[in-house]
């Protein structure tokens, strides 16, 4: 933490330089580090993958309304295997993201495109790089 501390002591020396808003910026990304995640893993049934695919991108529009879901992502792994994975600031948006409306337009569907149901993994944040 010692590290942390000094290079924040270097920006604020600094800051006539960079500016003040850089400095309030970065320390408020830090507060808000996402510390919860949820990582689901989805395997397609033969000639459903495309279907799959549409359902959970356009889940974005959904987690974008989503106050307490700080980042979202869909992904691919292989042909038949697909993910989200999020981040939340506390078990509270967690749990609520669980019950939301991605939640339940993938049970919905799950019966009919998925091969097994979601396997639902929570995992706590211990690293992050940002941009």
């Amino acid at each position: 933490m010692n590290c942390f501390h000094n290079f924040l002591n270097e920006i604020n020396n600094h800051s006539e330089k960079i500016g003040n808003n850089f400095v309030s910026l970065f320390i408020l990304k830090i507060k808000m580090m996402s510390k919860l995640g949820l990582l689901v893993r989805l395997e397609a049934k033969a000639g459903k993958e495309k279907a799959v695919e549409e359902l959970i991108t356009s889940a974005v529009s959904l987690a974008e309304k989503e106050g307490y879901t700080t980042t979202w992502y869909a992904f691919r792994i292989n042909k038949s295997t697909f993910g989200i994975y999020d981040t939340f600031q506390n078990e509270e948006g967690r749990k609520s993201h669980l019950g939301g409306k991605i939640a339940q337009a993938l049970m919905a569907n799950a019966p009919e495109l998925l091969v097994n149901a979601p396997v639902i993994e929570p995992l706590d944040v211990l690293a992050v790089k940002t941009a």
